[in-house]
C-alpha cells in the first residue's frame, strides 16, 4: 500500500493528539432508547468509549459532541466518571459531519485529531495509540477490517449487477486520524454529504491510509449489538484479570 500514499506531510512528527468523540445521533434503530447510556457491565456504553481515550497516553484532550436530548446527561457522566481529559462537551449538528465540525471548533490546537464514534465502546487505548503511530508514518490513519463475506452490488428488482473482489474491500471503522490542518481544510468544503471523515479528506486528494482495526470494534446501532458488545467487553475484562 505504501506506493499509493506518498510521503508524510512535512513538519508532522508530533504524536500528541486531541480527540473528538461523536455521540450526537438519534438512536433511531434502538426504538427510542438512547444507546449511549445503556449499561454494559454496569457502566454506561459511552463511559467505556471515553475510558479508552482517558487511558491513551498520546491523547491530550477530548471534546465530546452530544445531541440536545443527552447533553446534560453526558456532562453528568463525564463529571461522575472523573474523565479529566474531556475538556469540552458541546452540541452536535444535524448531520454527523456537522457534529464533527463543531467538535473541531472546540478542540485545542493539537497536531493530530482523532475522531471516534461514541457508539463504539470496545475500542481500547492500544488501538488508538497504534492508529496514531500509523498516522505519523503515512499522514493519516483510518481503522478498518477486511470484508469476510462475499459482497454483491444489487440493482433494480433485486438483480445482482456486480460481485466486487472482496480482497480489495474493507469495512471502515473509527478511530480516524488526520493532521489538524488537513481536517480543517476538509471541513471547509461545501456541498458534500459524507458518512465518515475519510471521505472528505479523500476529496482533497490527501493520502488516506487504512490500518487494521479490530473485528471487536463494533458500532452499536441495534439492540442485538448491545448483547454482542457486552460479551466482547466481558471477554476482554476476563483476559485482563
Amino acid at each position: 500500500m505504501a506506493e499509493l500514499l506518498g510521503p508524510l506531510p512535512s513538519g508532522i512528527v508530533d504524536c500528541r493528539a486531541g480527540a473528538i468523540v461523536v455521540a450526537a445521533g438519534q438512536s433511531r434503530r434502538m426504538d427510542g432508547v438512547d444507546k449511549l447510556f445503556l449499561p454494559l457491565l454496569g457502566i454506561p456504553l459511552l463511559a467505556h468509549t471515553l475510558a479508552a481515550f482517558e487511558a491513551a497516553p498520546s491523547i491530550q484532550s477530548v471534546v465530546l459532541v452530544l445531541s440536545p436530548a443527552n447533553l446534560e446527561q453526558g456532562k453528568t457522566l463525564v463529571q461522575g466518571q472523573g474523565f479529566t481529559k474531556v475538556h469540552q462537551v458541546c452540541l452536535g449538528g444535524e448531520r454527523r459531519q456537522d457534529s464533527v465540525q463543531r467538535g473541531l471548533e472546540h478542540l485545542a490546537p493539537h497536531p493530530w485529531v482523532v475522531i471516534h464514534d461514541g457508539a463504539r465502546p470496545c475500542v481500547d487505548s492500544r488501538l488508538i495509540e497504534r492508529g496514531l503511530k500509523e498516522a505519523t508514518r503515512w499522514g493519516s490513519a483510518v481503522a478498518a477490517v477486511p470484508v469476510k463475506d462475499t459482497v454483491k452490488v444489487v440493482g433494480g428488482q433485486g438483480m445482482v449487477t456486480e460481485t466486487p473482489d472482496r480482497q480489495k474491500l474493507w469495512v471502515v471503522q473509527t478511530p480516524q486520524i488526520f493532521p489538524r490542518e488537513v481536517l480543517q481544510r476538509a471541513y471547509r468544503q461545501t456541498g458534500i454529504d459524507a458518512t465518515d471523515d475519510a471521505t472528505l479528506v479523500e476529496r482533497l486528494s490527501h493520502p488516506v491510509h487504512i490500518f487494521f482495526g479490530s473485528y471487536a470494534n463494533i458500532k452499536v446501532t441495534a439492540r442485538e449489538d448491545v448483547l454482542i458488545a457486552e460479551a466482547l467487553l466481558r471477554r476482554r475484562e476476563g483476559l485482563a484479570s
